[in-house]
């Protein structure tokens, strides 16, 4: 509404003011600067600085006053002023297109300006917000291999798990109980399950002592220590087949 009135009113400063006997007067606003610049113009700069205040982000204040309450005071102004040179018209002659129309464009212009804090309607943001990121679903997860214990930080060594809120420092995760068909011997008192990598591909030997391996640990896969015996570890692959890790040499735990 408020551009819509101030594209009238630049129109009307083009028009002729005043009409005798039915005849257009040759004279138009800017035949004098203090109508044309002052006036005509004067309320297109209030409803330019309305417009600048609503698409700021937060509105600006220029010499400790709101761009919108100068472009608000500026367009009541300019209705004032034409309103009264509508009244006051020079004897014999009488108002044309351009100083009537010109003071319609000013009277919705101020009306416009007054009441758009007051009606929720007029309100409406110029320009649309952006749109917030999309949320990933409930309980969704970053992809990770199998037994992928946390995000990779940057600066952290390769295998190494992050520390987590209320945790002391190398302190290990809680992890579930690995589930085998088989019962496995009662690991040591002081031993907790822990996550780990190997730094190249180890072969993994049978429980019970067979010289043939039956898996192969993969270096970038963490793998669940389970139970420790002696310098070996007893670990579960992927596929939940558990095995005896001769070679701990190295390993990263997570």
């Amino acid at each position: 509404m408020v551009i819509g009135a101030a594209v009238l009113l630049f129109i009307a400063s083009f028009l002729k003011l005043y009409s005798v006997s039915g005849f257009n007067v040759d004279q138009t606003a800017w035949d004098s600067l203090g109508e044309g610049l002052g006036i005509y113009i004067g309320g297109v700069i209030g409803a330019a600085l309305i417009i600048v205040n609503r698409c700021l982000p937060q509105p600006r204040k220029v010499a400790g006053l709101d761009l919108g309450t100068v472009g608000v005071a500026f367009t009541v102004l300019v209705a004032w002023a034409l309103f009264w040179t509508l009244v006051d018209v020079p004897d014999r002659l009488s108002a044309a297109a351009g100083l009537i129309l010109g003071f319609i464009a000013a009277l919705i212009l101020a009306g416009a300006a007054v009441a758009t804090p007051l009606v929720p309607a007029l309100q409406a943001a110029l320009i649309g917000a952006p749109k917030p990121a999309t949320p990933q679903p409930y309980g969704g997860q970053p992809q990770g291999g199998y037994g992928y214990p946390g995000a990779q930080q940057p600066g952290q060594p390769y295998g190494a798990q992050p520390a987590q809120a209320g945790q002391p420092f190398g302190g290990q995760p809680s992890q579930p109980q690995p589930q085998s068909s088989t019962p496995a011997p009662q690991p040591a008192q002081d031993f907790s399950p822990f996550w780990f990598a190997v730094p190249v591909a180890r072969p993994l030997f049978a429980e019970d002592g067979a010289p043939s391996p039956i898996a192969e640990l993969a270096p970038g896969t963490w793998y669940l220590a389970v139970e420790q015996r002696g310098a070996a570890l007893v670990a579960q692959t992927q596929d939940g087949r558990r095995g005896v890790l001769q070679d701990t040499s190295g390993i990263q735990r997570g």
